[in-house]
């Protein structure tokens, strides 16, 4: 079977949660996605509905991606020995 690269799907994932994390930050600022910008800033601390937080959520969000996809991939590779 075939073996995932690892860095190349934690950069996938990082960039597509980043950047939905950036669109749900500035959305939030015109009224749209407040209640989940304001529950995910639980956890990534300075993420709120300016562009500040918008940026701030997005390099929360691309670390979080990024290590969860080397993580998924690392140990799809353990498992499909």
């Amino acid at each position: 079977m075939a073996k995932l690269n690892s860095k190349a799907l934690g950069l996938s994932l990082g960039v597509i949660w980043g950047a939905a994390a950036f669109l749900l930050g500035v959305t939030a600022m015109y009224g749209y996605g407040v209640e989940f910008v304001e529950f995910v800033g639980n956890l990534y601390v300075g993420y709120e509905a300016t562009w500040a937080g918008a940026f701030i959520g997005l390099v929360y969000a691309f670390l979080d991606g990024f290590i969860g996809g080397l993580l998924v991939g690392w140990l799809y590779n353990k498992f499909n020995k």
